[in-house]
């Protein structure tokens, strides 16, 4: 798996609420937001056109 860099600006409070609850669940930061993105459902299209990103 190739790896790619993503950088996002968040408020302190929101950064501080993610690492206490990574700390909590004992993983990471990055686990954590893989896992919701994960989690996220995609609507299915009957566009043919349309290219299937995440499955």
């Amino acid at each position: 798996m190739k790896t790619e860099w993503f950088k996002m600006r968040m408020s302190e409070r929101r950064l501080n609420k993610l690492r206490l609850y990574a700390a909590i669940k004992d993983t990471t930061m990055t686990h954590v937001i893989e896992d919701f993105i994960d989690s996220l459902k995609i609507p299915e299209t009957d566009n043919s056109s349309s290219t299937n990103i995440a499955k």
